[in-house]
């Protein structure tokens, strides 16, 4: 599977033309980012060129897999991108389209994955436990009470003082 979309300007003709076809989803993970593509990078787009610029006009999309951000669970969810725009300066006669597909995408990840947004939406099954942070603890486990725990915040104290006042 192709990892570049090159276009040639050249031989566009005036009214634009149309590609569609698909990248392989392994460009997502240059870089060495920790992308974890499940799908190639899916496209239809319309490119005509006005002088010295191309305008891209389309539909992209691809599936990734995430993990949940409240309970771990892995999860895929497809990013589409429907009717984007893009206008870039062409300087040549070849451009490869591809990390602008690959930016459009990749703008549109979420900032806190949730397995509930999936394309098969799962319930996040969350660990009480880790919710518990009023209730008493459980087994063996004492919590001192508050004013009998050190206090990280006395070492602050000492600091600017005189070495030779300091208490040993």
């Amino acid at each position: 599977m192709k990892k570049h979309l090159n276009i040639d300007i050249n031989t566009l003709p005036d009214e634009g033309k149309t590609f569609s076809g698909e990248l392989d989803g392994s460009i997502f993970s240059a870089e060495g980012e920790d992308i974890n593509a499940t799908s190639p990078l899916f496209y239809d787009l319309h490119l005509q060129k006005f002088d010295s610029e191309l305008l891209i006009r389309g539909n992209v999309s691809a599936s990734f897999e995430f993990i949940c951000d409240r309970c771990l669970s892995p999860f895929i969810q497809t990013i589409t991108v429907n009717a984007f725009s893009l206008c870039i300066e062409v300087e040549g006669s070849q451009v490869d389209l591809a990390d602008a597909l690959r930016e459009e995408v990749v703008i549109l990840f979420p900032d806190y994955p949730h397995c509930d947004q999936a394309d098969d939406p799962e319930e996040c099954k969350l660990d009480s436990r880790y919710l518990a942070v009023d209730k008493p603890p459980l087994g063996d486990v004492k919590t001192l009470p508050r004013d009998e725990q050190p206090n990280p915040w006395d070492a602050l104290d000492t600091l600017g003082d005189d070495p030779s006042k300091t208490e040993h």
